[in-house]
């Protein structure tokens, strides 16, 4: 009895911890419901079958416990029984792959209209780069990174020169406009993750992963890595800023572009080897 009492127990906390927990998502801010949605329907299904083993376990453990001058029934086999776990079964893994498999097409078809974003992940750390005034990203490669080339863009591509970077761990996007995220990684696999936008990717060395999404209100959102990257991964944040068309453009027209960068860099190198020069021939008169 107290075997069957701590089930039947079990199961009621489960449904009550359920009903009033305080660990509950956050509140959405795009178009992705959907992950909601299917998630409470996995909830219900994999939690009403819990419910359902643990009750029929203690109804069995009462039902069935030992009494004087019972003998147990040895019954290997029920073709009924085995029938209806199929088919139930069956039904219960259907009803939560179906769903999944609906909301995964949507994730990963993106409409033609949609922004591209890059977001490049470190560790630990994110950059971004937006298309130039061409609306066409550069092509890029890892060879050709660099401390100043931080995206790999090919300097002989000329799409790639009015590209925008935004080497800093906040970006900012427009509200009401799908925007393609394309992922990479420069060193170990990284995911990036929004939990508000209910989207996340896994970002993977020498690959293009990518997801779509439509912010739906203003804000900001913390920008998180769920992949363990390393020791550094706890501390590998950022932040998005979802802000209206006005606001974003502005925003985008204070970052530099990769001509603005790589014409930067050259001043810099040039200046130093000036200095280098300058400080040799002040050690050769001395």
């Amino acid at each position: 009895m107290h075997v069957a009492i701590i089930l039947i127990l079990i199961a009621l906390g489960s449904v009550a911890f359920h009903i009033w927990s305080p660990f509950w998502w956050t509140e959405i801010a795009s178009n992705w419901g959907y992950v909601d949605g299917t998630i409470i329907l996995t909830f219900w299904i994999t939690g009403v079958v819990f419910v359902a083993v643990l009750l029929f376990t203690a109804y069995c453990v009462i039902r069935f416990r030992h009494r004087e001058g019972r003998k147990a029934e040895y019954e290997p086999e029920n073709s009924k029984l085995e029938w209806w776990l199929t088919i139930l079964t069956t039904v219960g893994v259907a009803g939560m792959l179906a769903p999944g498999l609906f909301v995964w097409h949507q994730f990963i078809t993106v409409p033609e209209d949609a922004a591209e974003v890059e977001a490049m992940g470190y560790q630990w750390g994110w950059g971004f780069r937006f298309p130039g005034k061409d609306g066409i990203m550069g092509k890029t490669d890892a060879r050709n990174i660099t401390a100043d080339n931080t995206f790999g863009v090919n300097p002989d591509d000329p799409n790639g020169q009015d590209d925008i970077i935004v080497d800093d761990t906040d970006v900012t996007i427009p509200i009401g406009q799908p925007v393609k995220m394309l992922l990479r990684s420069i060193d170990v696999l990284h995911d990036f993750y929004v939990p508000q936008f209910r989207a996340k990717m896994d970002m993977i060395p020498g690959s293009v992963t990518y997801f779509w999404l439509e912010p739906t209100r203003t804000g900001t959102f913390d920008i998180l890595c769920f992949e363990l990257c390393g020791t550094g991964h706890y501390a590998m944040r950022g932040q998005v800023t979802v802000a209206e068309e006005a606001d974003f453009q502005a925003w985008l027209d204070e970052q530099p572009t990769f001509a603005e960068i790589m014409a930067e860099a050259r001043l810099n190198a040039e200046q130093d080897n000036d200095v280098a020069m300058q400080t040799r021939k002040t050690a050769t008169a001395e």
